[in-house]
Parts: structure tokens; sequence; C-alpha cells
């Protein structure tokens, strides 16, 4: 194996960000947050950048609604609509629907993507929480359904009655496609190993920070997981805030693993922000 090779997928282990060999990450086709992305067997359409909505998002609240509220959540979900990024991440546990719901009243719906989570176990809470996510959002369907925060290596047999209720969702169109997200080494491979799941939601970075494993291993259960046939987003990209300085690197090392996380969420916290990394994506693809 080449040593590029050695070190682009995975490997080597954990990335000293000081010294970022970016030579090693570089591409030769700039990627961009707007490029089209096929994601997983149900072939959903997403943008590459998901916009998210979730950093420090506990208790229906996050920074995102903390500081810009409906209306200016809802302002920065056009603005990255109007640059191309069309993939809304949001989820139940961070109270973010009312400023998605704010958002579609000035897009078309079938023109974005929406992601959302749940904590539900039991069948009558999973039926209760997609009627009460699509009140919320205003929609008769959601794109991308996922089973949020599995940390257990059974979660399939503890969630096997709300699983159930999201496949006959799917079955009726409500929902596109399904999944996981995951935030433990065990729950991540019992999402690569279950059929059920379609679309998995991947802590990765390369200085290891949040995350469930060295991203050497990461890694190796996403090549399963595609292998599979399953659709990978990445989060963590930038470790909860904790590589805010090292937003080119951590860009370039994600974009440099499309070939096993087709797309990654960043929860931006103002529109410069998230037009920086709307502008920084293509320049790190190819940074050499």
């Amino acid at each position: 194996m080449k040593r590029r090779d050695f070190l682009v997928h995975g490997a080597a282990g954990a990335v000293a960000l000081q010294n970022f060999p970016h030579h090693l990450y570089a591409g030769t086709v700039a990627k961009e947050a707007s490029d089209r992305i096929l994601l997983g067997p149900r072939k959903v359409s997403v943008s590459r950048l998901a916009m998210g909505t979730g950093t420090n998002g506990v208790n229906k609240a996050s920074n995102q609604t903390r500081k810009l509220g409906v209306k200016g959540l809802a302002a920065m979900f056009k603005f990255g609509y109007d640059n191309g990024v069309t993939f809304w991440d949001s989820a139940d546990q961070y109270g973010s629907h009312p400023h998605l719901r704010e958002a579609l009243n000035s897009v078309r719906r079938e023109n974005v993507t929406i992601l959302t989570k749940t904590h539900a176990t039991t069948a009558a809470e999973m039926k209760a929480d997609i009627d009460r996510f699509r009140r919320e959002l205003n929609t008769d369907y959601i794109d991308i359904l996922l089973l949020h925060c599995m940390m257990d290596d059974d979660w399939p047999q503890k969630k096997k009655a709300a699983m159930d209720v999201i496949s006959e969702a799917q079955a009726r169109g409500i929902v596109r496609t399904k999944g996981t997200s995951c935030h433990t080494l065990g729950a991540l491979k019992a999402a690569a190993a279950e059929p059920w799941v379609e679309v998995d939601l991947a802590r990765i970075n390369p200085a290891q920070e949040q995350m469930d494993a060295p991203p050497a291993v990461v890694l190796g259960v996403l090549k399963q997981m595609k292998a599979a046939g399953k659709g990978v987003i990445g989060m963590k990209i930038l470790g909860a805030g904790a590589l805010r300085d090292r937003v080119d690197e951590s860009l370039q090392y994600a974009l440099a693993h499309s070939g096993v996380v087709d797309c990654f969420t960043i929860g931006a916290e103002n529109q410069d922000e998230l037009a920086g990394l709307i502008r920084k994506i293509p320049a790190a693809s190819v940074r050499g």
C-alpha cells in the first residue's frame, strides 16, 4: 500500500493537525457544499453539506435555536438554500422543527431534504412522534428519520417496536429512508450489521474529538456500511466545536474520505459561519 493510501484510508489513526499533511489528502477535482449526493439504497438526493441545528442540542434547544430564534435560523436556512445547501438536519431533541417550518414558507418543500431524529422506543411513542413531527414541520412526509443517539450494542432488539413502525410509515410513503445516529463503537457496529438501517449518522474527524473510537477504527466500520449499500452522513466534523481553529484540515479530512462518508452535517451558528463553510469546502478539497 502506498503511503498516501495508508494515511487517507485511515490506517494511521488520528492525525496531528499542527502539521497536517494537506498534500496527502488533496483531491484532483474540487468538491462543493452544493454537490448532489444520492444517499443510501433509496437514493435520496442531498447536498454534500447539511445545515445542522444541534450544537449543544439538549432539552429542546441548541446554540442555533437559542442564538438565532425562529426567524433568524429560518433566514439562515434560506441563505443556505440560495447557495445550494438543501439538506436540513434537525431533531426533536434540538427543538428545531418550528425553525424548519418557518423556512419552508420561503422554499418549495420538494426542493429540500429534511432529516430528523427520534428517541422513541415503543410503537406508541414512535407513532406519536411521526405524527407530531409532521405537524411541527408542516409536511406530509419526512425524508430521513433516524433513531437518535444509539449507544447500546443491542439497540436493534431494544428498538424493534419503533423500527417496525418506521418501516410501516416508509411503506406508506411517510418516511423516505431510515436509520440511526450512533454514539458508541458497539452501536455503530450494530448499525453496520443491521439490514433495517439504510442511513447512518456517524462521528468522524481527524483528531478523534467527540468520537466513538480512533478514526481508523471508525472508518473501517463505515467501509462495512458502504459495502452493504448503506448511506453514511458524517457528523462531529469539527469535533462539536473543538476544531473550530482547524476548519480547513477537518473539512479536507472528511472530503478525502468521500468514498465512505457520502456527505456531512455541520452546525453553523450564524450566516457568516455558513458562508465560510460553503466557501472553504472546495478550497479544502484540493489543497496541497
